[in-house]
């Protein structure tokens, strides 16, 4: 995977955790809880596995994970180090903090405590779960493989979104096999899209540099500056070469 492209910094200024680090600065909460949500939503099943593979039963990992969640968008937020400001690793350490300290509280809970929470499907989670490899994988780093994964989903999703927008959904399920190991050879892509091999390859290309910049732009919105976006393109290209 080249990681070479780098966003422009006006795209880079707008993110998600960006607000968030912004609001906690000026101590506004409403903000701080609304763009802290929309992140937490890509998390969930990460987080979940984490705390399936530290030995939790489905149900008490459903509690544990709900309540987490209650508990980080119901009250201050503290701890975020803008310095240190991956958002990927600070969720896990506030995961960790919780359940350390708060498992007899939060076992004693019904799912989310009649605080908000986030929306999410327990029962999907738990089959997700059912399918993650059997082997001696760490917690940690089946965290990393799952959010390495869901970044890849999420950038995919959003590829899609835009060939569909312009029309394109066919040759985007033809191209996109072209982002995989197994890409097919130039001269069939050309066929199933009835187009020249020196098209198809221009077409793959583009598509290759299109999901690139956009799984960047998917991970700038979880970091707090440009360094760091190179940082985790790197740590995600190490993540994936070891699962």
């Amino acid at each position: 995977m080249d990681d070479s492209i780098a966003p422009g910094a006006r795209e880079f200024h707008t993110t998600r955790w960006s607000m968030v680090l912004a609001a906690q600065r000026a101590a506004d909460t409403t903000q701080m809880h609304t763009a802290l949500a929309t992140l937490c939503r890509d998390y969930w099943y990460p987080l979940y596995a984490f705390v399936r593979r530290k030995g939790h039963a489905p149900h008490d990992a459903q509690d544990l994970t709900q309540a987490f969640f209650a508990d980080l968008l119901g009250r201050p937020i503290t701890g975020i180090d803008p310095s240190r400001g991956k958002f990927r690793s600070y969720l896990l350490g506030a995961l960790k903090h919780f359940l350390a300290n708060d498992w007899d509280r939060a076992s004693a809970k019904k799912r989310g405590g009649g605080r908000p929470a986030l929306e999410w499907d327990a029962l999907n989670a738990e089959a997700r779960f059912a399918l993650e490899p059997s082997d001696s994988m760490e917690p940690d780093a089946l965290y990393d493989r799952r959010w390495a994964l869901e970044l890849m989903d999420r950038a995919m999703a959003n590829l899609q979104a835009e060939y569909e927008q312009k029309g394109d959904t066919t040759r985007f399920a033809v191209l996109k096999i072209s982002l995989s190991t197994s890409s097919p050879p130039p001269a069939e892509l050309a066929a199933a899209l009835g187009m020249s091999e020196g098209a198809a390859k221009v077409a793959v290309h583009r598509l290759r540099q299109r999901y690139r910049e956009v799984l960047r732009e998917e991970i700038a919105q979880t970091v707090a500056t440009e360094a760091e976006v190179e940082a985790e393109m790197r740590h995600l290209v190490a993540v994936l070469r070891q699962a």
